[in-house]
């Protein structure tokens, strides 16, 4: 059994779904992020980074990982899925999911914050990482151009660009001109694994929350 301790955000999203394709029981801990459950003593001694996912493999001597591509990678050499094992196979997945954990998820994250949360509109870095989540783009859409996913097979690394990419709007960023980026998130999107993942835990925000509250909470979210 799979202890999973999460929040509904990209992130997140990456090891609910990753529990979901490859079929492993888990329970699910939500992590109230606005109330800062993320930084108290007990969470910090199973992630000392204080974010979200973080799991407890319980039938490995209750045994936690914390970063979501370490999950990924965690939860595919456990069950042997979605990670080749060949040399060249494996290391073209972690390339890709390299780019996503160094370079999408940062930047978009920042794309994030600027366009929606802050404070203060600051023009220069609302369009510094606007413009480069949508180079990183442009990336995949070559990449995909030529495969059907990131890495040939379906793999973790579509997992954890899907959770991303598939938030762009949110983050200001255009798919205009992206075909196969776009024919990729829908593709990814149909997998019922995928469906199930992209609701745990539940978000049971009001739709109708006041840009004020949505603020104040994501400052929380960043400390």
């Amino acid at each position: 059994m799979i202890d999973l301790y999460t929040a509904a955000t990209p992130n997140g999203y990456k090891a609910s779904i990753m529990l979901e394709e490859v079929g492993l029981p888990y329970h699910v801990k939500p992590i109230d992020l606005g109330k800062l459950e993320q930084k108290e003593a007990w969470y910090l001694a199973l992630n000392p980074n204080g974010r979200i996912p973080t799991i407890v493999d319980r039938d490995a001597n209750d045994f936690a990982v914390f970063e979501s591509g370490a999950i990924l990678i965690y939860l595919a050499e456990k069950t042997g899925k979605l990670l080749p094992t060949e040399a060249s196979g494996r290391s073209r997945v972690l390339q890709w999911l390299m780019l996503q954990m160094g370079g999408i998820g940062p930047m978009q994250g920042q794309a994030n914050v600027f366009f929606r949360y802050a404070p203060e509109k600051i023009s220069y870095a609302i369009d510094r990482y606007q413009k480069e989540t949508r180079r990183l783009y442009e990336v995949l859409e070559q990449r995909l151009q030529e495969s059907r996913y990131l890495a040939d097979e379906y793999s973790i690394a579509d997992i954890a660009t899907w959770t991303w990419v598939s938030i762009h709007e949110w983050s200001g960023v255009s798919l205009e001109g992206l075909p196969a980026v776009q024919r990729w998130l829908a593709e990814v999107g149909e997998r019922p694994a995928v469906q199930r993942g992209r609701v745990v835990p539940e978000d049971d925000r009001e739709e109708d929350e006041s840009d004020e509250d949505a603020v104040k909470a994501a400052q929380k979210m960043l400390v």
